[in-house]
């Protein structure tokens, strides 16, 4: 049983039930109060003894960014209904739309005693997912003809992060889609955000744990398309460390799947080991049959791993692919995942690695310091004014 004894107490006037423990934002005032910066509070109870004034703030971020603001004016338009005020949002870059490094997202005009506490928790609704956003868009876009997955859900820091992945990297896609024709991202792992893609459920088959149960991975793929049997299968390979000679086996056993191009293999490779059959040499000589300009030129130690090395590198991939066309599997899928941020899809795209899907949850910003959008007051009732080196931000 857990010792109720460590739990901290909540401050005066917030229960248990207002905590915000990842299964909803902070809606109610008390909640806000708990949650927001002191200072914030306290400037809200100051203006509130010394009289009102109508406020814009300019939101804004120090990097190129995709803007990604739906789910912040949601809260905010929810929580003006909730204090029976308004706030006017002057949304500067639609949905979807490049944001440069410095450029107001958006003006914010409202009471300032109804907006002073809100600002903490709505730029903590910002900033992950625009850089969420773009890093998605920068992945569809160098791999234009992949299918990616959101496997974002278990790198998330509670549920409210995981919608907000979720919704960033729908949004990241829908951009590579109207910019250059993108497959992008097809869908995710859980049910909660399936919706952000147009589907009702998440997409999935097989972890590692149900290979380990099952004792072989072809027996747990025969028990994968025993209980889905009206299912396509994607079938994770590199548990035994045998993803050429499983790959073999599951397609001989089920091959009215293979042919119809209803089975995919996923390889999820560990950076500890190379997949069966390569080696430094036997990687390098892959590429050099299928993509020799990828390994011409210089190379940093990052891009060769990605192109040759340890994993699932480019050499991999196209190993598989020509083991599986060598045996005539030639429509079986390939699934790869394992670190595949902007970087390695990059360097992946260089490669033309045969990769058909893509499950991955490295959009998520890399650097959290990236991720801080920022608030200033621009205008007090009308009039502007902000501290100086900040002028940019003034509406024009």
């Amino acid at each position: 049983m857990p010792d109720d004894s460590i739990r901290p107490e909540a401050p005066d006037g917030v229960s248990g039930a207002l905590r915000n423990d990842g299964a909803g934002w902070p809606d109610g005032d008390a909640a806000v109060r708990a949650w927001t910066d002191t200072y914030f509070n306290r400037t809200r109870e100051i203006v509130g003894r010394f009289g009102d004034c109508r406020v814009t703030y300019a939101i804004f971020m120090r990097r190129p960014v995709v803007s990604a603001p739906r789910l912040a004016i949601r809260w905010l338009e929810a929580m003006a209904e909730r204090r029976g005020t308004r706030f006017d949002i002057d949304l500067r870059y639609d949905e979807g739309r490049w944001v440069g490094a410095g450029e107001p997202l958006m003006y914010v005009t409202g009471s300032f005693v109804q907006l002073a506490d809100l600002e903490t928790l709505l730029l903590q609704k910002i900033g992950p997912a625009c850089v969420a956003a773009f890093n998605a868009h920068t992945m569809c876009v160098d791999l234009p003809k992949v299918a990616f997955l959101a496997f974002d859900a278990r790198h998330c820091a509670g549920t409210e992060m995981a919608e907000q992945m979720a919704y960033a990297a729908a949004v990241g896609s829908e951009r590579a889609r109207r910019k250059v024709g993108a497959v992008g991202f097809v869908g995710n792992a859980t049910d909660a955000t399936a919706h952000y893609f147009g589907l009702t459920r998440g997409l999935g088959t097989m972890p590692h744990a149900l290979i380990g149960y099952a004792g072989s991975t072809l027996r747990a793929a025969e028990m994968y398309v025993e209980t889905y049997p009206d299912e396509p299968v994607t079938v994770l390979v590199d548990y035994f460390a045998q993803e050429i000679t499983d790959s073999l086996a599951v397609c001989r056993r089920f091959p009215e799947l293979a042919a119809a191009g209803r089975l995919s293999l996923r390889v999820d490779v560990p950076s500890s080991r190379y997949l069966e059959g390569l080696d430094p040499a036997a990687s390098y000589a892959v590429i050099e049959r299928n993509a020799p300009e990828a390994i011409r030129g210089y190379r940093t130690e990052e891009e060769l791993r990605y192109l040759v090395g340890l994993g699932v590198s480019a050499a991999a991939i196209w190993h598989l692919r020509e083991q599986l066309d060598r045996a005539g599997f030639d429509k079986v899928k390939i699934v790869a995942s394992s670190g595949f941020g902007p970087r390695k899809c990059k360097l992946m795209s260089e490669a033309r690695a045969p990769v058909d899907a893509i499950g991955t949850g490295s959009f998520l910003p890399t650097r959290w310091t990236e991720t801080y959008a920022t608030a200033d007051i621009v205008e007090y009732d009308g009039e502007p004014r902000v501290k100086v080196g900040r002028e940019f931000l003034l509406r024009r």
